[in-house]
């Protein structure tokens, strides 16, 4: 399996996603919604953008390990933010890039302001797509 990604001639540049992801045929994942959730279903950081980002991208790891996965084989985000402040939402996906899952963010991905989400004091929510590795390679 190969994920290639690029920045067609043309299409604007970016802050470091890709417009472009192509996997070659293989298995994926699709990831739920991940949330700034505790493994007790808590939610985390009430009212802290950053450490429910920190949460989501713990959880997101989390969940791609389960499947012998990591943030180098995502090929699709989409970052849910309840805010419509252009400030809040660059934060956001500053704080996605440090994080162990920053890798993951060079892919195609896409930044959305949002009204509400599921949980009461939710701020942040992630959707993943990720090309599986075969199983040799997740083996090695």
């Amino acid at each position: 399996m190969t994920i290639s990604r690029l920045n067609p001639d043309g299409l604007h540049h970016t802050p470091g996603y890709h417009h472009v992801t192509v996997v070659s045929a293989g298995r994926t994942a699709y990831l739920a919604g991940q949330c700034p959730l505790d493994p007790g279903g808590a939610i985390v950081g009430v009212g802290d953008v950053h450490a429910q980002v920190d949460q989501v991208a713990a959880n997101t790891v989390a969940a791609l390990a389960a499947v012998g996965a990591g943030p180098e084989h995502v090929v699709r985000t989409v970052i849910y933010v309840v805010s419509s402040d252009q400030p809040v939402l660059s934060a956001v996906w500053a704080r996605f890039l440090a994080s162990p899952l920053g890798p993951a963010f060079t892919t195609a991905s896409t930044l959305l302001g949002v009204a509400q989400l599921g949980f009461t004091g939710q701020l942040v929510e992630l959707d993943v797509t990720a090309a599986l590795p075969d199983k040799t390679s997740a083996e090695t």
